[in-house]
């Protein structure tokens, strides 16, 4: 195999990890989450530092062994380390409208606007209808970063995606 030069190394490492989803939510890009934080390729290894974006999160080891076989076929030799840093907080402002809109389609509401401080007074609107009559049922979802709501309108259940 080939090695790629360090200098070009980059740009292909952001395109193949623009093809890692997040395991828990399949039709979000890790990209468009906001996880990667910093890409450094040298001439002995590729370097990924990705924010969780809840500490514990479950999902953790099968994101590093996903970003790891994506770019395997980049490392030429070279180690690929992948690291989650918690030196800095990844927030929910890092999700991109690419990333919100998938959220919607999948019949997940992405973190809505802060009115207040608490959960509770967040306004998120129905991934189904679209309304914004939308109730909050349990901060306790089927993950760390999703909560229980419902909507007053249309009179679906659905996941929200909690901001952070």
């Amino acid at each position: 195999m080939s090695r790629i030069p360090s200098a070009t190394l980059d740009a292909r490492v952001r395109a193949a990890l623009d093809e890692v989803y997040d395991p828990e939510i399949p039709v979000v890009r890790i990209t468009d989450l906001g996880v990667v934080e910093d890409v450094r390729a040298t001439d002995d290894a590729i370097e990924v530092d990705l924010l969780p974006t809840f500490t514990g999160c479950p999902a953790l080891d099968a994101i590093r062994e996903d970003v790891e076989r994506a770019l395997a076929p980049l490392a030429g030799g070279r180690e690929v380390r992948v690291r989650f840093r918690r030196d800095m907080a990844w927030t929910s402002d890092r999700i991109n409208e690419r990333a919100r809109e998938a959220m919607k389609e999948y019949g997940l509401a992405p973190p809505g606007e802060r009115r207040g401080l608490t959960l509770v007074q967040i306004k998120v609107a129905c991934p189904y209808c679209g309304s914004l009559d939308t109730g909050h049922d349990s901060t306790f979802g089927p993950t760390l970063c999703r909560d229980i709501r419902y909507c007053n309108a249309c009179r679906n259940p659905f996941e929200g995606f909690k901001p952070k």
